[in-house]
């Protein structure tokens, strides 16, 4: 039962991050570089903050914690946000490029592969002793191909759209649309992407141990990680500003309230995503197969809800019966990659 649980809450963190970019489309008269940044403000700052407060047990500090741990991982922690940083950029492009469904898809399910493979092999070469290869055992294995079996076939689905679709009715979709740059954007977004459960994995043993509750251990580690991301968009954006003369967007009093609104808004429920990850591994403690896996699963997950979204927001809309078709096996694939590796 404790395994549904954690399953069920790690659904729910994957359903808000996939509505995330509803609040986004709300936002008025700014540019993609400052309604981006503001939105990162809170979703790599603010809320990875508070989350990572419930893992401090009364008597003790962050700052004590950062201290006190091993400087090395905590260095690597930020350094793997960094790179992760370039995935949250290029991962808000793919959108733009592919549209909700179909760039959250291939940009995820790249991810959701790579993440979980990379964790343990990198960890390996620092720490051989802590054996970190083991947690990639047969089930993991078929839980990610599997998860990328699934990935492909709404690939294939999103290519169908693209070949079957008149210019005019892509661009009604999805105002930007481009298939070919939007492909390469997506892929480069989910191998960076997948830093984010590297610097997990470099920094799951930064919490207090058993003064912190299991379901609050890895929310330390994840402000290190975003706000190593935090760095990377800031820079990016801050540059876009200069670039485009987009300064005066910070200007406009008149927005300032909505868009503040719908910024924190994205912001709660991008974050929610790894919120319900460190709550939903709680659950998943007697199954070191799920603990490992459950980084995987939830990407899984936002392509699932995701492209959800992306049909309800008319993406699909005008593709034919066997496109949508392709794109359902896709989402079924997937949802059974969430639970295939406990039945194994």
């Amino acid at each position: 039962m404790e395994i549904i649980i954690g399953l069920l809450i790690i659904a729910v963190g994957a359903f808000c991050q996939s509505s995330c970019y509803v609040p986004i489309n709300k936002i008025k008269d700014w540019s993609w570089e400052s309604y981006w940044i503001v939105q990162g403000v809170f979703a790599w700052l603010v809320f990875p903050l508070l989350g990572a407060l419930l893992a401090v047990p009364a008597g003790h500090s962050l700052c004590e914690l950062f201290t006190a741990s091993n400087s090395f991982n905590i260095w690597m922690t930020i350094f793997f946000g960094v790179l992760w940083g370039v995935g949250g950029l290029t991962f808000g492009l793919s959108m733009r490029y592919l549209g909700v469904a179909l760039g959250q898809s291939i940009a995820l399910g790249t991810c959701a592969g790579l993440g979980t493979i990379m964790g343990p092999v990198l960890l390996n070469i620092y720490f051989p002793e802590l054996k970190p290869l083991e947690s990639l055992n047969y089930a993991v294995i078929i839980g990610v191909v599997v998860t990328l079996i699934g990935i492909a076939i709404i690939g294939v689905a999103g290519s169908m759209k693209a070949s079957s679709l008149s210019e005019e009715e892509k661009k009604a979709a999805v105002k930007d649309f481009n298939f070919p740059k939007g492909l390469a954007i997506a892929l480069l977004a989910g191998f960076m992407s997948g830093c984010f459960n590297v610097g997990l994995e470099f920094g799951k043993g930064i919490n207090f141990g058993e003064l912190t509750d299991p379901m609050f251990r890895t929310l330390p580690a994840t402000l290190l990680v975003t706000l190593g991301g935090f760095v990377t968009n800031a820079i990016y954006c801050f540059y876009q500003n200069g670039k485009n003369n987009t300064w005066g967007d910070y200007k406009k009093g008149r927005v300032w309230g909505n868009n503040l609104f719908f910024c924190a808004l994205a912001g709660a429920l991008w974050y929610s995503q790894f919120f319900g990850l460190s709550l939903g591994k709680g659950f998943l403690t007697s199954s070191e197969t799920l603990t490992t896996l459950s980084f995987c699963i939830l990407m899984a997950l936002n392509v699932v809800f995701s492209n959800v979204w992306g049909i309800i927001l008319k993406e699909w809309k005008g593709c034919s019966k066997t496109t949508i078709a392709v794109l359902l096996v896709g989402i079924v694939v997937l949802i059974i990659s969430s639970f295939l590796p406990q039945l194994i």
